[in-house]
């Protein structure tokens, strides 16, 4: 914060404030007192007009109705006694509204007078105003009626009186007062500076002292400069500056220990105000909503949760305590857990709010797993069982004796206790996969020889509108491998691949090698597997068919095996697939470490 200037300092806003308010009296005072006095001017010269106007009607109340050219001369003689400069005019007229005198217009004398003023005042009501002639120059205009012996109307007299020297004499006094303001204010003005020096001299230490403060130094005292309450003041920040001293020694140790909580914390912490805006996030809760504190800070907490855009914050304060948020897009899954908790005061205003995100996806994934298992398995066990129970009916209620049915419902059933049985061990074994429970035979096996046999025993059980097509290397390609379950992929695929393919269909099983690899893939001319469904295909239980598969007799565990058998052996598995015209399953294992060991 750099230096005031001095026009925005509070020394200067004293100063001008104490002038401003002396400038204001004044002003106040000369527009009231120049109000009054013009009007006073005003007053006196337009009742020493009327009084002499009076006066003139008086003596001429004798007279005015006389036709004898001696009273005439008499009245002239009146008029002229007022020939004074500001009067611009006067008109003795009769009761028949003939002017009978004037002061410059003798020729109109004997005339009619057409004036307004003139015939009120013949109306016994005296009339009066201030124009402005065409110089712009104001004067007064008075007409007064001439009463006769019977108080009755005889005449009236018009004057015309020229009123503006009087408002010049009160803008004379006006200029006198303006500049005796004037000197009076640059006297004030100076006075003021001197007066607020005094005041703000300690206010400017303490405002030193507050800047210093804010730069984290409490060292600094401020000097006391009397006993007044500014003095007291003084000392009352003097002693403010040590307790904040104390304060913020242990808000900083405080900080400290939250700002290492937060920071290690492995789950998120979004904090709020009042009105819903961020105020606090950790870095875990960044790297959980995918953004930046400098974007959050200031943002209500629904936007960067991304949580029901339609409810407001009176919602999520009288809402549930935590929430599930899935924020999973097409190329991963994401679910968090947010508990919310609110910060106030005991009986106090509610100050905010305090958002934990717990990430559970791994969590939820396994539940949703369990959940399908359970349901799959249990699907899987019915059908046969469903099945079996029928049979076993229709056999205990007499089908046993019948020499044509019961062989054939005992075979039924004996397929069916075979399928659960495989559904069984193929459990097992997965069991085993998952619990790390089983070994792997590893040997050195020529992988082209190995696959050789696999095809020959499918010819030789396979049907007769099937036909396997080999493409495989005459060269020898070793590899390390279990061969039993290496056996077991193969035969699981296979197995699949003539399950599903059409009558007269072809199965081509091919092997090559590719960098360090070794590469397998048997393709089929099913009906294939639709795109989004491809990615599926190596989950347990999955069926793209799932009417069929079980009719053919799959337990929708093969694939499953297969993938988890290919992982152990440090190779990948993936499938190929277009829709209506079959599918291939690849994959790999390592072979080249093989090869060197033996040319060692």
């Amino acid at each position: 914060m750099g230096k005031v200037g001095f026009f925005k300092s509070i020394h200067f806003k004293f100063a001008i404030v104490y002038v401003l308010l002396i400038l204001i009296a004044i002003q106040f005072i000369s527009v009231y007192f120049n109000d009054k006095l013009e009007e006073q001017f005003e007053q006196n010269y337009v009742n020493s007009v009327k009084d002499r106007a009076q006066l003139l009607a008086e003596n001429v109340s004798g007279q005015i109705n006389s036709k004898s050219d001696e009273e005439s001369n008499s009245i002239s003689d009146l008029i002229a006694n007022f020939n004074q400069k500001e009067i611009r005019q006067i008109y003795v007229i009769n009761s028949l509204g003939q002017i009978v005198g004037s002061l410059y217009d003798d020729e109109l004398v004997g005339s009619l007078s057409t004036n307004d003023y003139v015939n009120s005042a013949l109306n016994g009501i005296d009339d009066q105003d201030i124009l402005v002639d065409e110089d712009g120059e104001r004067f007064f205009v008075y007409s007064v009626a001439v009463e006769g012996d019977s108080n009755s109307t005889v005449g009236a007299v018009y004057i015309q009186a020229d009123m503006e020297h009087v408002f010049k004499q009160a803008n004379e006094v006006n200029k006198l007062l303006a500049q005796s303001a004037l000197i009076a204010l640059v006297l004030t003005g100076l006075l003021g500076i001197v007066i607020s020096r005094t005041i703000t001299r300690p206010i400017s230490d303490m405002r030193k002292q507050a800047l210093v403060m804010a730069r984290g130094d409490f060292t600094r005292k401020v000097k006391v400069y009397g006993e007044d309450e500014i003095g007291q003041l003084a000392l009352a920040f003097n002693d403010l500056t040590r307790r904040l001293q104390e304060a913020n020694a242990i808000t900083e140790g405080e900080r400290r220990k939250l700002t290492s909580v937060l920071a290690y914390m492995t789950d998120g912490v979004i904090a709020t105000d009042r009105e819903g805006m961020i105020i606090l996030m950790n870095d875990r809760a960044e790297e959980m909503m995918d953004v930046s504190r400098e974007t959050a800070l200031g943002t209500p907490i629904n936007k960067v949760l991304q949580y029901a855009e339609e409810k407001t914050w009176d919602d999520l304060y009288n809402g549930p305590d935590s929430v599930i948020l899935d924020l999973s897009n097409d190329h991963q899954t994401f679910i968090i857990r947010v508990n919310f908790s609110i910060i106030h005061k005991e009986d106090g205003p509610i100050n905010g709010l305090i958002a934990v995100l717990h990430d559970i996806t791994e969590q939820e994934q396994l539940e949703q797993e369990r959940r399908e298992f359970v349901v799959n398995v249990s699907h899987e066990l019915r059908t046969p069982l469903t099945t079996m129970r029928s049979y076993l009916e229709a056999l205990q209620e007499g089908a046993l004796s019948d020499p044509e049915i019961a062989p054939r419902f005992l075979s039924v059933t004996q397929n069916e206790t075979e399928r659960m049985i495989r559904l069984v061990n193929d459990l097992l074994q997965l069991s085993k996969m998952d619990k790390k429970e089983y070994r792997l035979e590893f040997s050195e096996i020529n992988f082209v020889e190995m696959f050789d046999e696999v095809l020959d025993r499918f010819e030789m059980s396979k049907r007769e509108n099937i036909e396997i097509v080999r493409q495989l290397p005459t060269a020898a390609i070793y590899t390390r491998i279990d061969r039993d379950k290496m056996t077991q992929v193969l035969d699981n695929i296979i197995s699949n691949a003539i399950k599903y393919s059409p009558e007269g269909g072809t199965i081509t099983a091919r092997c090559w090698t590719i960098g360090k690899k070794v590469r397998i893939s048997i393709s089929d001319q099913g009906v294939g597997i639709p795109k989004n469904n491809l990615s599926k295909i190596f989950d347990r239980f999955y069926r793209v068919d799932k009417a069929r598969s079980r009719q053919l007799g799959g337990t929708g565990l093969g694939l499953a095996i297969a993938k988890e058998m290919i992982n152990a052996h440090h190779g990948d598995i993936w499938a190929e697939s277009k829709w209506g015209k079959g599918t291939t399953i690849y994959f790999t294992l390592p072979y080249k470490r093989i090869r060197e060991a033996e040319d060692e």
